[in-house]
């Protein structure tokens, strides 16, 4: 059997009307034989059938295509019924009959929708049945039809699915790459920022320490870059940013530590901070610091210069809530796109970093179970909020 022909019957195996067809025309015809075939110059190949004759072909099942009638037919484009064939004038002589031992037999052709032909519907039985006096034949012809247009739809969609899969394997392996490469350039970095540190306790230096801080802030800045890149084809990827969630004793002190950096980076904003208890609570502590820092980061970078940033953590009624609020607007028609990755919002000037910060939050948010969400007016300024049931 060839891959065309497999590819067919994988077609019509995929067409749930097709055993429902076959019953149907059992039922209309009381042929105990029928089958959806493929049929070519070469062969005929079963793609469907229903068997209570114990006839013994099988979906696959192959014929020589000269030893059945389906030869006459692709040849004619027309349909064959047949009541009686010892009877039949044009095939009581005729070898198909007396080969396949059958007295009644009907098959109609089938014709892709751009009139290629594809094979037929056919039936049988040793017994002879009054077939060409009814309606089975329009029938068959209407059943014939719709297979046609089922077999297109079927094949159009495999088109579409393997394409899907094609560029899904595609990004799959960019985002692979985006991932080996983030874990290589880690170890120079490490050896940069160690090296820097090395200089700056063993070999103090008036003269040289202000390019050797600048050296050790630009590997420090660049690891966080790659640290985003691999969150990011992590989440890319399908696996999601991965979490160890326990019980934290510090989580208070972990979002304080958080508020602390980012005031020491940022002296010239005001951060309002609220920060209850915390303590306790199931939760990934580096990562909900690090969405934290994200959104504190984007609030610096995104907010008001001129405005407040407040900072709340606290748990009301067994749901983590840590919220960011900042003075700047976000435009609604940006809102639903924030949270995927290279979005920010538009700003006249560069922004340092790739854009990942938000999408990375929102990333490790899901990973916990939790939801990140964002509201923003003129008038009330631009609040994010992540919540966690903890019970």
């Amino acid at each position: 059997m060839g891959q065309t022909a497999a590819t067919d019957i994988a077609t019509i195996g995929r067409i749930s009307a097709v055993p429902a067809i076959l019953q149907v025309i059992r039922e209309l015809t009381g042929l105990r034989f029928a089958a959806v075939a493929r049929v070519t110059e070469e062969s005929w190949t079963a793609c469907a059938v229903l068997d209570q004759l114990d006839f013994g072909l099988q979906v696959g099942g192959e014929l020589d295509v000269v030893t059945t009638l389906c030869h006459e037919i692709r040849a004619a484009h027309t349909s064959v019924v047949i009541d009686k064939a010892s009877e039949d004038p044009l095939y009581r002589d005729h070898h198909t009959p007396r080969l396949y031992k059958f007295e009644s037999y009907i098959s109609v052709p089938v014709f892709r929708t751009d009139g290629r032909f594809f094979g037929t519907i056919c039936a049988l039985d040793p017994n002879p049945a009054q077939l060409k006096s009814s309606s089975i034949q329009s029938t068959m012809e209407s059943f014939a039809r719709m297979l046609a247009l089922q077999i297109e739809a079927e094949e159009n969609a495999q088109l579409t699915e393997t394409a899907l899969l094609q560029e899904r394997e595609t990004a799959e392996l960019r985002e692979q790459f985006i991932a080996v490469l983030g874990h290589d350039l880690r170890n120079p970095l490490f050896a940069i920022s160690a090296g820097a540190e090395m200089l700056l306790r063993k070999h103090p230096d008036l003269a040289i320490e202000v390019r050797v801080r600048n050296i050790l802030g630009s590997a420090q800045r660049a690891t966080r870059l790659v640290d985003d890149v691999l969150d990011f084809a992590r989440g890319r990827l399908g696996k999601g940013i991965p979490v160890n969630i326990q019980p934290c004793a510090d989580l208070t002190e972990a979002v304080q530590q958080v508020v602390t950096e980012i005031r020491n980076v940022h002296p010239q904003r005001t951060i309002h901070a609220s920060i209850g208890d915390l303590q306790g609570l199931p939760c990934d502590r580096a990562r909900i610091a690090q969405l934290l820092s994200n959104l504190l980061a984007n609030a610096v970078a995104h907010g008001d210069p001129a405005g407040d940033i407040e900072v709340i953590a606290q748990v009301e009624h067994d749901v983590l809530m840590l919220a960011v609020k900042n003075q700047g607007h976000i435009p609604e028609a940006v809102l639903p796109h924030l949270f995927q990755p290279y979005s920010r919002p538009s700003a006249s000037t560069p922004q340092a970093g790739l854009g990942l910060g938000l999408y990375i939050a929102s990333q490790i948010a899901q990973s916990h179970g939790g939801h990140l969400h964002v509201a923003s007016t003129a008038q009330s300024g631009t609040l994010f909020t992540f919540s966690l049931p903890t019970a």
